[in-house]
């Protein structure tokens, strides 16, 4: 069973946490984990992408010269995609890029990516995370006394606004709620910090 430090909001330490095992100890898998990481981002793609076919673009009607007799290779058409203002060879169009894991496949790469982080030593578990005011200082200063990397995701028990718009607006940092918790940005941050309440909801959850 891992066991790791907790700190209070001055970086202080605060005693120890035991944590699941079938969470936060397995043997990463990094085959899953690329998998849900290709899933993602395929998930975010707008699949909006488009351009003309040689049917769609306007003009090419005639044929511009003789089949024979010029020396020149024989042509239909001036929209054909050898020719500028010509169509695309297989053009992109609008599609759907999204597809959908097996969940026991989503759950064992979050499991595996929590793993990693605990191995790695950047799981930092905080006491407890409050502010008195929506302050963008405030939360600096709460991280920097964690002495946290350039990428920080911020894991919090609740929906928080005073905490969530403190952190917002410093570069590098993303918050984020247990069950709005992926794969991708706990892999893509230096330090994932997580309020000790925010812990038990994950064992929870995933165990």
């Amino acid at each position: 069973m891992p066991t790791v430090s907790t700190f209070d909001m001055t970086g202080t330490k605060a005693g120890t946490m035991k944590l699941a095992d079938s969470v936060f100890g397995i043997t990463p898998n990094k085959a899953v984990m690329h998998s849900m990481v290709v899933n993602y981002l395929a998930n975010q793609r707008q699949g909006t992408q488009s351009a003309l076919t040689r049917s769609e673009v306007s003009g090419g009607g005639r044929k511009p010269y003789r089949q024979k007799g010029t020396g020149r290779a024989r042509q239909g058409s001036t929209r054909a995609v050898q020719w500028y203002h010509g169509g695309v060879a297989f053009a992109p169009k609008p599609r759907d890029y999204s597809y959908i894991l097996p969940k026991k496949v989503r759950r064992l790469a979050m499991k595996s990516a929590l793993s990693s982080k605990v191995l790695d030593k950047e799981l930092i578990v905080l006491k407890e995370l409050s502010l008195d005011e929506i302050k963008t200082k405030a939360m600096a200063e709460v991280l920097g006394n964690l002495k946290v990397g350039k990428k920080v995701l911020l894991v919090l028990p609740e929906n928080n606004e005073t905490l969530i718009k403190s952190a917002r607006n410093i570069p590098g940092v993303k918050t984020a709620l247990v069950n709005t918790l992926n794969v991708y940005d706990i892999l893509n941050c230096n330090n994932l910090v997580v309020v000790k309440d925010a812990v038990k909801q994950i064992e929870e959850v995933y165990a």
